[in-house]
């Protein structure tokens, strides 16, 4: 190889460079260097990443309570089968609708009961088409439930909109009083709350459509016939139902075992206003919470850890409808000069 093939800038190699660097500008890289070195921003959660585990299992929790509430929502559309001997006469003694009453025949013991001879007055008096049907047949409908040979069909609950109580209260000539419930599950309470809120002058219930019990007959049955006389709404969204009440100049009044005041110490329960009781045990959520003007406390002892939630709406209503009762005379005066 000869001597000039090994001078500086003589190599023939491709991308081969001088041993010389001359300053001034060279290529850009059309900035695609800049937004390399950007970064991609913050890495969000495992949850949101598609195709990792945690996304998986987040989606696949999200079908699971999808289909639970379309579940949910089947059932309540269709009629609904109330058992048991003292269940069935107790809703026909308190007016619960009914379409049908079931009787299971060929059963000796359950002809000669009591319970059963009335339930088949109350129907005939209702008109109630009384159904005869084998015992087969009932555990099969029953779905294995402990029936008594005996059965009330009940149809779905026809729930009012969370507006028509506001309508119901303009109508009534008295400051509206709503009680709305987060995230109750147990029918009982929710029969509990109802029969409370005709017993104290309410408008009505409110209850959530998502992960809350609706009017079942349960539901109907606790009431102890309050549900026929006093409507329930259904919000699609709670905590936007408690705005649309806040803008029609209702006070959010909520119950919590750690309210800002006293219950006895509050002074607007005779103000037009709708009580929001929370869940069993977990008490009122977030977003529901922070809708509401003043959450209040009613004191207990210490060494009891709360208060069923149909007790405490029960004690709320009754310190309002005693505030009303003691403001009633002084309504409407005009103010002293």
């Amino acid at each position: 190889m000869g001597a000039e093939s090994l001078m500086a800038g003589n190599s023939q190699r491709r991308g081969r460079t001088t041993g010389a660097h001359k300053k001034g500008a060279s290529g850009g890289t059309g900035g695609k260097g800049r937004r390399a070195l950007a970064g991609r921003g913050a890495t969000p959660p495992a949850e949101m990443r598609p195709g990792h585990p945690a996304q998986r299992r987040a989606a696949a929790d999200a079908r699971r309570r999808a289909e639970r509430d379309r579940s949910r929502q089947r059932a309540e559309e269709a009629p609904e089968l109330l058992l048991g001997r003292n269940p069935v006469v107790e809703a026909l003694r308190a007016q619960i609708p009914a379409t049908a009453l079931y009787v299971v025949t060929g059963d000796t013991r359950a002809a000669t009961d009591e319970r059963i001879t009335e339930a088949l007055h109350l129907a005939n008096d209702r008109g109630l088409p009384l159904l005869e049907v084998g015992r087969a047949e009932f555990d099969r409908m029953s779905g294995g439930a402990l029936h008594q040979g005996i059965g009330l069909q009940v149809p779905p609950y026809q729930y009012a909109h969370p507006d028509d109580l506001l309508d119901l209260a303009r109508d009534s000539g008295r400051p509206p009083l709503v009680v709305a419930m987060d995230g109750v599950t147990d029918p009982r309470n929710l029969g509990a709350v109802v029969r409370s809120a005709a017993a104290f002058d309410a408008h009505g219930v409110v209850v959530p459509q998502r992960r809350s019990v609706g009017m079942t007959a349960s539901a109907w049955r606790t009431s102890a016939g309050a549900a026929a006389r006093l409507p329930v709404a259904r919000a699609v969204n709670l905590a936007r139902a408690l705005g649309s009440y806040q803008d029609a100049g209702l006070m959010t009044v909520g119950l919590a075992g750690d309210g800002d005041v006293d219950v006895h110490d509050f002074d607007g329960f005779a103000d037009p206003l709708a009580l929001v009781v929370g869940a069993e045990g977990a008490g009122l959520s977030r977003l529901v919470r922070e809708r509401c003007d003043v959450v209040v406390r009613i004191p207990i002892a210490r060494d009891t850890e709360s208060l069923n939630v149909s007790v405490a709406a029960g004690i709320a209503l009754y310190a309002a409808a005693s505030a009303r009762r003691s403001s009633a005379p002084h309504r409407g005066e005009e103010p002293s000069p």
